[in-house]
């Protein structure tokens, strides 16, 4: 683990799990402790769209409709996501992009790795989720889109 800088390693299959945390020693010789990063709750995540202005009657009831066939595009892992393959690079997709299957969407960097995520599905990106570089856990929303 540390010719390669792994600080943390888990590994599961089927009823077999097991997990390695490299720490530094403290003068004591103990494991000294290591910070512990929560991700933002879902609601703060989403309550930017929540506070946007509410469409007038006709307008709610399309909208509702629209948004009942939506689909989404969730995190196969946990991690840090990322929407373009660098700081400067444009984003993968935009509200409005058509993807199929093999299609990038993202990046989520888990233990030093970049992990690309591909839509898996055929359709157009409708909402983007996630800001870029926020912490990702399993199985949350990263986009929303309209099947084709």
């Amino acid at each position: 683990m540390r010719k390669n800088s792994i600080s943390e390693f888990e590994l599961e299959q089927n009823d077999f799990k097991i997990r390695m945390k490299r720490g530094e020693m403290n003068p004591t010789g103990q494991i000294a402790p290591q910070p512990v990063y929560l991700p933002a709750p879902q609601a703060a995540l989403q309550a930017p769209q929540a506070a946007a202005p509410a469409p007038d009657s006709g307008e709610s009831e399309k909208s509702t409709s629209q948004q009942s066939n939506e689909l989404e595009i969730k995190s196969p892992m946990i991690g840090t996501f990322y929407r373009a393959p660098t700081p400067e690079a444009a984003p993968y997709v935009e509200v409005g992009k058509e993807v199929d299957p093999e299609t990038v969407v993202g990046i989520i960097e888990a233990m030093k790795v970049m992990n690309e995520i591909k839509a898996e599905t055929r359709g157009v990106i409708t909402s983007v989720l996630v800001e870029n570089g926020k912490p990702v856990e399993f199985g949350q929303p990263l986009f929303r889109y309209r099947p084709l």
